[in-house]
């Protein structure tokens, strides 16, 4: 009868004293992890179709069609319709948490989890129902052949990656203008101190000014360190929506003329030119973006978790001023394999630049680890656990990535399953996410007014089951990769079938820890608090913006 009551109304979980902010990152997180169902399902169909014949789905799922249907939509429901509606949610309300300030807009946060939502499923459903499947690189001219795809599927698929796009402009004006709003802590900031301190400049020359035997620079940065990641970040983000939301744009123009009955020649574009593009943008998610976000969500939890001083912080701010530099320079080492690509590119870009992401994501590992240690002893509590999985996560992906970063083992290991498996999927599955659920459990008290969750059990069942499938399936099926098992290619005769058939059974372990979280989730705040979440809250339909602060009226004496 417990169970029953709370999984109706919730263990101390009341809806109604939740206010607005509080209720649109709850509504963007309760999405993330329903699009995370979704991608992990279709994650496991590929993996069950990839053991061959003796695969127990119905044959729809195996065929071609509709395989590479979902590997087309797979990670732009898992990038986009998940990670970056938590991630969003997360941060739009850190920044007024750690700023000590409004969100700029509410009715703008709504809109973007909306947009993000909208697009998302329209991809999806062009995938499923069509068969558009241009793959999740859209390398030109695939997008815009209508020779092989569907031009209605092809329109709705690019409508709805630009909704997302949209929604993560929405979601950077909303940051940045709540940052340079003129209230609360940041009145008397000028908009030059607050740049300096946004792009880590602050932390480079406090560290200047101490090897030089001059007074630090700034004693009391304008922003704090989590903050600047944040900021940081979202540069990356605005640079790589515009460059998505242009590709779009080109290959909707092109798909329109077909359906119009005057189709373009795809030749008047480079593939070379539109490949490094592409990548330029895409890799700013993969290696500027993530490695940033997660970098500055490493050091606010170990600060919370310790309630101690991060340790190095000059350094750690210097270091995501230089990660702005080297998520500018890396995307070459996506290309190392194409024989058109300048060997001069493959060489400073791929290679070499790309070498400093070890220094720069270990140097935050390090950080992040050392400020643990100095703190101990230490509670192994559920925040502290999951960041101790997303540091291992990135240990192990990060040198897996670098590995692939040299002209003569890319050759080896470009198209295989080592990269999808021992380097993204770790990566995000793993380093990204354990991070995710760190913060998530850390903000879970502030978001939902101190309701307790319905069980520690489940959350460490969850813990356990999803660290060790997320890293199984990453190691069975980069083994995979090794012996020469292709990515981006479907085998119907189980070549590979020990290798596949054991990162499915760790697969699934991930599902299955998917299902105990949102279930733990659900107990906790009751069906009817899940759907009052999305109702409006008291103080949703006032006018939400940041406004100047009322000049103090003259006391005559």
């Amino acid at each position: 009868m417990s169970l029953m009551n709370n999984l109706i109304n919730g263990t101390d979980f009341d809806h109604t004293k939740l206010n607005a902010l509080q209720k649109v990152t709850l509504r963007a997180v309760v999405m993330s992890f329903l699009f995370y169902g979704l991608v992990a399902t279709e994650g496991m169909i590929m993996r069950m179709v990839q053991t061959g014949p003796s695969n127990p789905l119905p044959s729809m799922f195996s065929h071609p069609d509709h395989y590479f249907s979902i590997m087309t939509v797979h990670p732009i429901v898992g990038i986009f319709g998940s990670t970056y509606q938590l991630v969003f949610a997360a941060f739009m309300f850190l920044v007024p948490y750690l700023t000590k300030k409004p969100l700029y807009s509410v009715k703008l946060a709504n809109a973007v989890w909306l947009l993000i939502t909208i697009g998302t499923a329209l991809a999806w459903l062009a995938a499923f129902f069509t068969h558009y499947a241009p793959l999740y690189t859209l390398y030109w001219p695939l997008p815009a052949d209508t020779s092989q795809f569907s031009t209605i599927g092809g329109i709705v698929f690019i409508i709805g990656i630009a909704l997302i796009m949209i929604g993560t402009l929405g979601f950077i004006y909303n940051i940045y203008a709540t940052i340079f709003a003129r209230v609360g802590i940041h009145k008397n900031k000028t908009t030059k101190e607050l740049l300096i301190s946004g792009f880590g400049i602050d932390g480079m020359l406090n560290l200047v000014h101490k090897l030089t035997g001059k007074p630090p620079y700034s004693k009391e940065p304008a922003l704090a360190l989590p903050v600047v990641a944040i900021f940081r970040g979202t540069v990356d983000t605005f640079l790589d929506a515009i460059v998505i939301l242009g590709a779009g744009v080109l290959v909707l123009v092109y798909l329109l003329f077909d359906l119009g009955g005057h189709p373009l020649s795809v030749e008047a574009i480079s593939a070379l030119l539109y490949k490094n593009y592409f990548w330029w943008g895409l890799d700013l998610v993969a290696d500027g973006l993530v490695l940033i976000y997660v970098a500055g969500s490493w050091y606010l939890l170990a600060t919370l978790i310790t309630g101690q001083k991060l340790f190095m912080e000059n350094v750690a701010r210097a270091a995501l001023m230089l990660e702005l530099l080297v998520s500018w320079m890396v995307w070459s080492h996506h290309l190392l394999s194409d024989q058109p690509q300048p060997e001069m590119m493959k060489l400073i870009s791929g290679e070499m630049v790309t070498a400093f992401e070890l220094l720069t994501q270990g140097l935050a590992l390090f950080i992040t680890l050392v400020t643990l240690w100095k703190a101990r002893p230490l509670k192994m509590t559920p925040p502290l656990a999951y960041l101790l999985g997303g540091l291992a996560g990135f240990g192990l992906a990060v040198p897996a990535g670098i590995i692939q970063a040299d002209m003569g083992l890319n050759r080896v290991l470009h198209n295989t399953q080592w990269i999808s498996f021992a380097h993204f999927h770790i990566a995000l599955i793993v380093g990204l996410y354990m991070t995710l659920y760190s913060a998530l459990y850390v903000l879970w008290p502030l978001v939902t007014n101190n309701t307790t969750l319905f069980s520690k059990k489940m959350t460490w069942t969850h813990f356990w089951l999803y660290l060790i499938g997320g890293i199984g399936m990453g190691a069975f099926g980069g083994m995979a990769g090794l012996e020469g098992m292709l990515r981006r290619h479907l085998y119907v005769n189980g070549e590979f079938n020990t290798l596949m058939i054991l990162a499915a059974v760790f697969g699934s372990m991930i599902l299955i820890a998917w299902v105990i979280f949102l279930l733990n989730i659900v107990l906790s705040v009751g069906l009817k608090g899940l759907i009052g979440i999305f109702l409006p809250a008291e103080d949703e339909t006032a006018s939400f913006g940041i406004e100047p602060e009322p000049e103090p009226v003259p006391v005559k004496a």
